[in-house]
């Protein structure tokens, strides 16, 4: 699966969207700020409240992957918990081929609202404790602020606790 054009993708992500009746609010994002640090910085999103959707693969079953939705301010636990929900005993991180592949989404904004539903989507249980949070729209120039319940609407999503833990982050 190609990537498309932006525009192609954050269409075919506001139609997913809306055909889910998930209500949220779409934010214009400057492509050269669309990784999460970027963004948060630039545009005074605390990490917080930011959401990251990462691809994971097997390392050695070929075909076996899932995306998985962490909060800026955690770390996704890939040799335990995602080995343990995928049952393989090694897994990565998806290199960019591996993630534009699978999803047809850009890097940097990789949404659950664009995967195939074939693909398994984990959230870590910290994301339902926010009020909202700004997660990827596909592309590199678009955002979405969502209430993580909204997530849910998603079929096949799985809510599972530990499946990442909290960065420590060093005092200012």
């Amino acid at each position: 699966m190609l990537a498309e054009e932006p525009e192609a993708i954050e269409a075919r992500v506001r139609d997913r969207l809306v055909a889910l009746g998930v209500a949220h609010e779409t934010l214009a994002c400057d492509p050269e700020f669309a990784d999460t640090a970027a963004f948060c910085a630039r545009y005074g999103v605390p990490p917080e409240q930011s959401a990251n959707t990462i691809v994971v693969a097997a390392r050695k079953e070929a075909g076996i992957a899932c995306a998985c939705v962490v909060l800026a301010t955690c770390r996704l636990d890939v040799n335990h918990a995602v080995c343990d929900l995928l049952g393989v005993r090694k897994a990565s991180f998806a290199t960019a081929d591996q993630t534009r592949e699978l999803t047809a989404m850009m890097i940097g904004g990789v949404t659950p609202f664009g995967l195939p539903e074939s693909l398994p989507l984990y959230i870590d249980s910290r994301v339902m404790t926010r009020e909202s949070v700004v997660i990827g729209a596909g592309s590199r120039s678009m955002k979405i602020k969502l209430a993580p319940a909204g997530l849910l609407r998603l079929p096949g999503a799985s809510v599972v606790d530990g499946l990442a833990n909290l960065v420590e982050v060093p005092p200012a």
